[in-house]
């Protein structure tokens, strides 16, 4: 992109499913911002509550995609593969962006032609109160992938991101139920640095009953993550003593706390994994 001359579109893609409680205000927080022109358009993952009639209302305003019930990563991946838009930001559908969120990313590209993602910083919100992220979970920029091994350290709420990083480095992996996000931030942050705006730009609200995390034991879905970039050539030296290190620490603490609750077979298999053989710098 070349300076503040460029004006490209924008496609926002929000997945949801069975939001309707939540929904409007999410829609209407794209609808406001000051950019544009934005292409919005919405994944409808199956609902079965009042979302259908919901999205109707919103008219031309909003393009609607209906599919059957196959989750986020679905969701998501159909959403980007039908934009138009050179940009693409995605918006959990229980989350909301400040008005001039897409202006100022929009902004940051065009000051930085070689950036390939970036996210803004957040507001987070749990069961209706602000609240402080722990220092583990506070967001950092640059080559983050080693700090992203521990816990995910990006919000797709608060992403915006080139399209043609999709075909570099694919989408949303549509077998895991969680930390789909976490896996591709880790493949993402193998080559590219992950640009953080200052700016608090996005409103990240939790602590409902529906979040996919409540429902996972998230570790479980990281391992497999990190397995999926040990199993390839995508790493350097230093990222995959890294990947090994954290692969095996998070394998050895799921592995024992499964046997603990009493899955026997299953820690043993964890246990195991984690002792495949994968060699720091191989």
């Amino acid at each position: 992109m070349e300076n503040k001359q460029q004006h490209p579109l924008v496609s926002a893609i929000i997945p949801t499913f069975n939001r309707g409680w939540i929904l409007r205000e999410a829609i209407q927080s794209v609808i406001d911002q000051t950019y544009q022109p934005m292409e919005i358009i919405v994944v409808d993952d199956g609902s079965t509550d009042e979302t259908p009639s919901l999205l109707h209302a919103f008219g031309q305003q909003i393009r609607v995609i209906t599919q059957e019930n196959r989750g986020v990563s679905a969701a998501r991946n159909l959403g980007i593969r039908a934009s138009r838009g050179e940009l693409i930001a995605l918006l959990d559908s229980d989350d909301l962006w400040t008005p001039e969120k897409i202006d100022r990313q929009v902004a940051f590209f065009n000051d930085h032609p070689d950036a390939m993602i970036c996210q803004t910083q957040e507001i987070w919100i749990r069961n209706g109160k602000r609240v402080n992220p722990k220092n583990k979970h506070k967001k950092r920029g640059g080559m983050i992938f080693e700090p992203s091994l521990e816990l995910c350290l990006v919000s797709p709420s608060a992403v915006m991101m080139h399209r043609t990083l999709f075909d570099l480095k694919g989408f949303f992996d549509e077998r895991l139920p969680a930390c789909e996000d976490y896996d591709l931030w880790l493949r993402i942050s193998t080559t590219h640095p992950i640009h953080l705006m200052d700016q608090a730009c996005t409103i990240k609200r939790g602590g409902h009953d529906d979040q996919l995390s409540g429902h996972h034991s998230l570790d479980r879905y990281r391992i497999a993550a990190i397995e999926k970039l040990l199993d390839t050539d995508a790493l350097t030296p230093e990222q995959r003593r890294a990947a090994v290190k954290v692969f095996q620490e998070k394998t050895a603490i799921y592995g024992q706390g499964c046997i603990k609750r009493g899955k026997i077979d299953l820690g043993k298999h964890y246990l195991a994994k984690g002792k495949k053989g994968y060699a720091p710098g191989a």
